[in-house]
Protein backbone atom coordinates (compact mmCIF):
# COMPACT_ATOMS: atom_id res chain seq x y z
CA UNK A 1 0.00 0.00 0.00
CA UNK A 2 2.85 2.60 0.75
CA UNK A 3 4.47 1.87 -2.46
CA UNK A 4 0.88 2.33 -4.35
CA UNK A 5 -0.09 5.54 -2.32
CA UNK A 6 3.26 7.29 -3.11
CA UNK A 7 2.13 7.30 -7.34
CA UNK A 8 -0.27 9.40 -8.46
CA UNK A 9 -3.31 6.83 -9.96
CA UNK A 10 -2.67 3.85 -8.18
CA UNK A 11 -4.52 3.04 -5.16
CA UNK A 12 -3.53 1.89 -1.99
CA UNK A 13 -7.33 1.11 -1.09
CA UNK A 14 -7.30 -1.35 -4.55
CA UNK A 15 -3.97 -2.51 -3.60
CA UNK A 16 -5.88 -3.23 0.09
CA UNK A 17 -8.48 -5.24 -1.72
CA UNK A 18 -6.11 -7.32 -3.67
CA UNK A 19 -4.34 -8.42 -0.41
CA UNK A 20 -7.60 -9.02 0.86
CA UNK A 21 -7.18 -6.59 3.98
CA UNK A 22 -9.39 -4.10 2.90
CA UNK A 23 -12.56 -4.82 4.71
CA UNK A 24 -9.95 -4.81 7.76
CA UNK A 25 -8.56 -1.43 7.36
CA UNK A 26 -12.36 -0.23 7.11
CA UNK A 27 -13.10 -1.44 9.93
CA UNK A 28 -10.42 -0.57 11.99
CA UNK A 29 -10.42 3.17 10.82
CA UNK A 30 -14.21 3.31 11.29
CA UNK A 31 -13.27 2.14 15.21
CA UNK A 32 -11.41 5.47 15.89
CA UNK A 33 -13.74 8.00 17.82
CA UNK A 34 -13.00 11.13 19.50
CA UNK A 35 -14.37 9.83 22.91
CA UNK A 36 -11.20 7.88 23.01
CA UNK A 37 -9.18 11.28 24.11
CA UNK A 38 -11.78 11.92 26.69
CA UNK A 39 -11.06 8.37 28.54
CA UNK A 40 -7.36 9.15 27.94
CA UNK A 41 -8.17 12.72 30.12
CA UNK A 42 -10.64 10.55 32.40
CA UNK A 43 -8.32 7.65 33.13
CA UNK A 44 -10.79 5.33 31.98
CA UNK A 45 -8.40 2.00 31.50
CA UNK A 46 -10.90 0.00 30.92
CA UNK A 47 -12.61 1.86 28.53
CA UNK A 48 -9.20 3.41 26.89
CA UNK A 49 -8.17 -0.13 26.37
CA UNK A 50 -11.41 -1.53 24.46
CA UNK A 51 -11.24 1.49 22.15
CA UNK A 52 -7.60 0.54 21.50
CA UNK A 53 -8.44 -3.23 20.88
CA UNK A 54 -11.75 -1.95 18.51
CA UNK A 55 -8.73 -0.70 16.46
CA UNK A 56 -7.04 -3.73 15.62
CA UNK A 57 -3.66 -2.23 16.88
CA UNK A 58 -1.44 -4.99 15.92
CA UNK A 59 -2.59 -4.76 12.07
CA UNK A 60 -2.69 -1.12 12.41
CA UNK A 61 0.95 -1.05 13.68
CA UNK A 62 2.20 -3.64 11.22
CA UNK A 63 0.42 -1.96 8.18
CA UNK A 64 1.48 2.00 9.35
CA UNK A 65 5.24 0.46 9.56
CA UNK A 66 5.06 -1.11 5.88
CA UNK A 67 3.80 1.55 4.50
CA UNK A 68 6.35 4.69 5.92
CA UNK A 69 9.62 1.83 5.22
CA UNK A 70 7.82 1.68 1.28
CA UNK A 71 7.15 5.19 1.15
CA UNK A 72 11.12 5.98 2.39
CA UNK A 73 12.08 4.27 0.00
CA UNK A 74 9.80 4.68 -3.44
CA UNK A 75 10.12 8.53 -2.40
CA UNK A 76 13.59 8.19 -3.76
CA UNK A 77 12.88 6.20 -6.97
CA UNK A 78 10.13 8.41 -8.07
CA UNK A 79 11.97 12.19 -7.02
CA UNK A 80 14.94 10.26 -9.66
CA UNK A 81 12.70 9.55 -12.40
CA UNK A 82 11.23 12.73 -11.93
CA UNK A 83 14.47 15.14 -12.15
CA UNK A 84 15.37 12.43 -15.20
CA UNK A 85 12.85 11.52 -16.64
CA UNK A 86 10.51 13.68 -16.55
CA UNK A 87 7.94 13.26 -19.78
CA UNK A 88 8.16 9.16 -19.14
CA UNK A 89 7.37 9.37 -15.44
CA UNK A 90 4.15 11.87 -15.58
CA UNK A 91 3.01 9.87 -18.99
CA UNK A 92 3.14 6.88 -17.10
CA UNK A 93 0.58 8.79 -14.63
CA UNK A 94 -1.10 9.51 -17.41
CA UNK A 95 -1.89 6.22 -18.44
CA UNK A 96 -2.36 5.07 -14.48
CA UNK A 97 -5.26 8.04 -14.62
CA UNK A 98 -7.29 7.03 -18.03
CA UNK A 99 -6.83 3.01 -17.02
CA UNK A 100 -7.68 3.96 -13.40
CA UNK A 101 -11.03 6.50 -14.27
CA UNK A 102 -12.03 3.69 -16.77
CA UNK A 103 -12.11 0.74 -14.00
CA UNK A 104 -13.89 3.12 -11.72
CA UNK A 105 -16.56 3.70 -14.68
CA UNK A 106 -17.18 0.07 -15.64
CA UNK A 107 -18.45 -0.39 -11.92
CA UNK A 108 -21.35 1.40 -12.05
CA UNK A 109 -24.01 -1.07 -12.88
CA UNK A 110 -26.64 0.96 -14.67
CA UNK A 111 -26.48 3.99 -17.24
CA UNK A 112 -29.09 6.95 -17.51
CA UNK A 113 -29.09 10.44 -17.55
CA UNK A 114 -28.08 11.29 -13.75
CA UNK A 115 -24.62 8.83 -14.55
CA UNK A 116 -23.94 11.21 -17.50
CA UNK A 117 -24.68 14.56 -15.51
CA UNK A 118 -22.87 13.73 -12.48
CA UNK A 119 -19.96 12.14 -15.30
CA UNK A 120 -19.91 15.55 -17.16
CA UNK A 121 -19.98 17.45 -13.92
CA UNK A 122 -16.85 15.95 -12.48
CA UNK A 123 -15.10 16.03 -15.65
CA UNK A 124 -16.04 19.82 -15.57
CA UNK A 125 -15.03 20.14 -12.38
CA UNK A 126 -11.92 18.26 -12.38
CA UNK A 127 -10.82 19.97 -15.77
CA UNK A 128 -11.40 23.36 -13.92
CA UNK A 129 -9.19 22.37 -11.00
CA UNK A 130 -6.45 21.29 -12.80
CA UNK A 131 -6.31 24.66 -14.99
CA UNK A 132 -5.45 26.53 -11.83
CA UNK A 133 -2.44 27.60 -11.01
CA UNK A 134 -1.64 25.39 -7.89
CA UNK A 135 1.66 26.82 -7.65
CA UNK A 136 -0.09 30.30 -5.80
CA UNK A 137 -0.55 27.88 -2.45
CA UNK A 138 3.06 27.53 -1.87
CA UNK A 139 4.11 25.16 0.54
CA UNK A 140 3.07 26.28 3.80
CA UNK A 141 1.55 23.83 6.88
CA UNK A 142 -1.73 24.71 6.53
CA UNK A 143 -1.46 24.26 2.73
CA UNK A 144 0.09 20.83 3.38
CA UNK A 145 -2.39 19.93 6.60
CA UNK A 146 -5.53 20.71 3.95
CA UNK A 147 -3.58 18.35 1.53
CA UNK A 148 -3.39 15.37 3.87
CA UNK A 149 -7.11 16.48 5.03
CA UNK A 150 -8.15 15.24 1.06
CA UNK A 151 -5.34 12.99 0.32
CA UNK A 152 -5.65 10.49 2.93
CA UNK A 153 -9.22 10.25 2.60
CA UNK A 154 -8.68 9.33 -1.27
CA UNK A 155 -6.26 7.00 -0.73
CA UNK A 156 -9.00 4.50 1.47
CA UNK A 157 -10.76 4.50 -1.66
CA UNK A 158 -10.50 1.47 -4.79
CA UNK A 159 -9.64 3.37 -7.63
CA UNK A 160 -9.05 6.78 -6.26
CA UNK A 161 -5.17 8.17 -5.86
CA UNK A 162 -4.19 10.16 -2.93
CA UNK A 163 -0.63 10.92 -4.50
CA UNK A 164 -2.79 12.35 -7.27
CA UNK A 165 -4.52 14.64 -5.01
CA UNK A 166 -1.36 15.90 -3.58
CA UNK A 167 -0.22 16.31 -6.97
CA UNK A 168 -3.27 18.29 -8.08
CA UNK A 169 -2.55 20.31 -5.81
CA UNK A 170 1.32 21.24 -6.14
CA UNK A 171 2.84 19.30 -3.24
CA UNK A 172 3.38 15.96 -4.21
CA UNK A 173 7.34 16.70 -5.28
CA UNK A 174 7.55 18.59 -2.20
CA UNK A 175 6.53 15.97 -0.21
CA UNK A 176 8.28 13.61 -1.94
CA UNK A 177 11.57 15.92 -0.35
CA UNK A 178 10.02 16.22 2.57
CA UNK A 179 10.14 12.11 2.90
CA UNK A 180 13.48 11.66 1.54
CA UNK A 181 14.81 14.27 3.86
CA UNK A 182 12.50 13.10 7.13
CA UNK A 183 11.28 16.74 7.21
CA UNK A 184 9.42 15.89 10.27
CA UNK A 185 7.19 19.32 10.41
CA UNK A 186 6.33 18.91 7.15
CA UNK A 187 5.72 14.97 7.50
CA UNK A 188 3.43 15.54 10.84
CA UNK A 189 1.57 18.12 9.22
CA UNK A 190 0.40 16.46 6.27
CA UNK A 191 0.01 13.33 8.64
CA UNK A 192 -2.59 14.92 11.00
CA UNK A 193 -4.60 16.53 8.53
CA UNK A 194 -5.00 13.07 7.18
CA UNK A 195 -5.81 11.81 10.20
CA UNK A 196 -8.71 14.34 10.82
CA UNK A 197 -9.63 14.30 7.25
CA UNK A 198 -10.62 10.22 7.97
CA UNK A 199 -12.46 11.25 11.20
CA UNK A 200 -14.48 13.71 9.70
CA UNK A 201 -15.20 12.81 6.48
CA UNK A 202 -14.36 8.64 5.66
CA UNK A 203 -17.64 8.19 7.03
CA UNK A 204 -19.56 10.64 4.68
CA UNK A 205 -17.83 8.90 1.98
CA UNK A 206 -18.39 5.36 2.58
CA UNK A 207 -22.18 7.19 3.47
CA UNK A 208 -22.18 8.63 -0.05
CA UNK A 209 -20.89 5.54 -1.48
CA UNK A 210 -23.21 3.11 -0.21
CA UNK A 211 -26.35 5.18 -0.75
CA UNK A 212 -25.65 6.92 -3.75
CA UNK A 213 -22.99 4.62 -5.35
CA UNK A 214 -23.17 4.72 -9.27
CA UNK A 215 -23.72 8.15 -9.27
CA UNK A 216 -20.49 9.47 -6.81
CA UNK A 217 -18.43 6.84 -9.52
CA UNK A 218 -19.95 8.43 -12.09
CA UNK A 219 -18.58 12.00 -10.54
CA UNK A 220 -15.04 10.57 -9.50
CA UNK A 221 -14.78 9.15 -12.55
CA UNK A 222 -15.27 12.32 -14.67
CA UNK A 223 -13.45 14.53 -11.82
CA UNK A 224 -9.69 11.59 -12.73
CA UNK A 225 -10.56 12.33 -16.30
CA UNK A 226 -10.75 16.05 -16.32
CA UNK A 227 -7.63 16.58 -14.47
CA UNK A 228 -5.72 14.82 -16.66
CA UNK A 229 -5.27 18.55 -18.05
CA UNK A 230 -3.04 19.09 -15.70
CA UNK A 231 -0.58 16.20 -16.68
CA UNK A 232 -1.37 16.20 -20.57
CA UNK A 233 0.14 20.21 -19.88
CA UNK A 234 3.50 19.10 -17.91
CA UNK A 235 3.97 16.92 -20.69
CA UNK A 236 3.35 19.11 -23.62
CA UNK A 237 5.64 21.58 -22.12
CA UNK A 238 8.31 19.61 -21.60
CA UNK A 239 8.74 17.80 -24.65
CA UNK A 240 5.59 16.74 -25.99
CA UNK A 241 3.76 13.48 -26.88
CA UNK A 242 6.38 11.86 -28.59
CA UNK A 243 7.25 8.01 -29.07
CA UNK A 244 8.68 7.65 -25.22
CA UNK A 245 5.46 9.69 -23.65
CA UNK A 246 3.13 7.29 -25.70
CA UNK A 247 4.88 3.90 -24.88
CA UNK A 248 5.24 5.05 -21.28
CA UNK A 249 1.37 6.12 -21.38
CA UNK A 250 0.33 2.42 -22.74
CA UNK A 251 2.98 0.92 -20.06
CA UNK A 252 0.49 3.11 -17.41
CA UNK A 253 -2.24 1.47 -18.58
CA UNK A 254 -0.96 -1.69 -18.99
CA UNK A 255 0.09 -1.59 -15.09
CA UNK A 256 -3.01 -0.88 -13.68
CA UNK A 257 -5.15 -3.75 -16.63
CA UNK A 258 -2.42 -5.93 -14.35
CA UNK A 259 -3.06 -4.87 -11.10
CA UNK A 260 -7.19 -5.08 -12.28
CA UNK A 261 -6.51 -8.59 -13.10
CA UNK A 262 -4.28 -9.46 -9.85
CA UNK A 263 -7.43 -7.83 -7.92
CA UNK A 264 -9.92 -10.27 -9.51
CA UNK A 265 -8.09 -13.85 -9.09
CA UNK A 266 -7.38 -13.03 -5.60
CA UNK A 267 -10.46 -11.42 -4.96
CA UNK A 268 -12.86 -14.60 -2.84
CA UNK A 269 -15.80 -16.84 -4.57
CA UNK A 270 -18.92 -15.95 -3.29
CA UNK A 271 -20.70 -19.39 -2.01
Amino acid sequence: MGASDIIPGVSGGTMALITGIYERLINAIGNIHLHTLQHLVQRDKKALRDDLLAVDPLFMGALVAGIGVAALIMSQIILFLLNGYAVETYALFFGIILASSALIFQEINRRGADIIAFLIAGLVIGYIIAGLNPVSMGHSLPVLFFTGAIALCAMILPGISGAYITLLFNQYEYLLNAIHTLALPEIITYMTGGVIGLLVFSRTLQYLLRTHHAVMLAFLTGLMLGSTRMLMGIITEEEGFGVSAVVFTIAGITLIVLMEYAKRRMAPVNP
